[in-house]
């Protein structure tokens, strides 16, 4: 299948992830299954954002490193096609390391500080007062992603929402400096089914608390993720009655159980008591048997080759790299700065 060539009105998408770790149904649910549907309908750009995993990981340079290959073979096993969708590595487009600096000047350190996503991730990270220089500027950095490529959608978590008002923000304040629309300002658009909490019920499914089902994963290791998902701690005996709310093996089933009037019976079968949580466990693990199967087994199938996954990643890099270089040509010479 060929891609049509993008009109000038053709709305421009910007989305990805940081290599940290191969990718979890908390991405799926979150993010990638949109990103298949989003390449029919938009100019699709898919970042791998390692430079910006290093703000965290510079004690563990290999792990960003060793994850841009794990996490493309996740993208293109889920169905993105590198024909409708550009994929490209954030290091290898030095233009964005050129608009954050020049965006930087746009911003003062208590805004940073004052922004509600950046400090989340400070307290969750536990630095303090000790925060990495680069991780305290993401917001510039994440302008600068969406800006170079005018991208006018990005697809986000709720939590992520004051990121998008940021950047909006440093595009804004650019264009009145500039003393004309150079920037576009994007909108953020919100998952209908919001973030999935790991399986030990704790409120993020995240790689650094061990509590997720990679997308690779075995039939195994399905099982024993699933056997270890948190219930409702009160259910003590099958006649006892359940409760739903907070209930990981409930939410994970409203996610991915397509038969949605069989969910709802068995949802009140539980509630009124009688039904035990193996049994919902059972069919949970069923559904996610056979929705991870076909994307292990094409994972694994494009493991074999990982030079051709790698020379996606160059040819999508590469286009990119020409959206963004002439995006920074226009800022350039607003700031003054082309010279020759």
């Amino acid at each position: 299948m060929s891609l049509q060539t993008p009109t000038a009105t053709t709305p421009i998408i910007l989305t990805g992830d940081r290599p940290t770790g191969p990718l979890h149904l908390g991405h799926f649910v979150g993010s990638l299954r949109n990103r298949v549907t989003y390449q029919d309908q938009y100019r699709q750009f898919i970042m791998l954002a390692d430079a910006q995993a290093l703000t965290d990981n510079m004690d563990d340079i290999g792990k960003v490193h060793r994850n841009v290959i794990e996490v493309a073979l996740d993208y293109l096993a889920v169905g993105i096609d590198p024909v409708k969708s550009t994929i490209l590595i954030q290091s290898q487009i030095p233009e964005l390391a050129e608009l954050t600096f020049y965006y930087l000047n746009l911003v003062t350190v208590a805004r940073l500080e004052r922004n509600p996503t950046v400090k989340q991730e400070i307290i969750m990270r536990g630095f303090e007062r000790d925060i990495p220089a680069g991780f305290l500027t993401y917001p510039a950095s994440q302008a600068a992603d969406i800006s170079a490529f005018k991208a006018t959608i990005v697809p986000v978590g709720e939590d992520q929402i004051p990121m998008i008002e940021q950047c909006n923000e440093i595009v804004r304040k650019f264009n009145r400096n500039a003393g004309r629309d150079i920037l576009v300002e994007c909108k953020a658009i919100v998952p209908e089914v919001g973030r999935l909490p790991g399986i030990d019920g704790k409120a993020k499914m995240s790689k650094s608390l061990g509590n997720t089902i990679n997308l690779g994963a075995s039939v195994d290791e399905i099982r024993a993720a699933v056997k270890m998902v948190y219930t409702d701690p009160l259910h003590l005996k099958v006649s006892d009655p359940g409760h739903l709310e907070g209930n990981v093996a409930f939410l994970y089933l409203d996610a991915f159980d397509t038969d949605k009037e069989g969910l709802a019976e068995m949802k009140a079968h539980y509630v009124r008591g009688g039904l035990g949580d193996s049994i919902v466990k059972k069919r949970l693990e069923g559904i996610l048997q056979d929705l991870l199967a076909p994307i292990r087994a094409r994972r694994e199938e494009l493991a074999k080759d990982k030079g051709q996954v790698m020379q996606i990643l160059k040819e999508g890099t590469m286009k990119a790299r020409e959206v963004a270089a002439r995006t920074t040509d226009e800022v350039r010479k607003a700031l003054g700065l082309s010279y020759f």
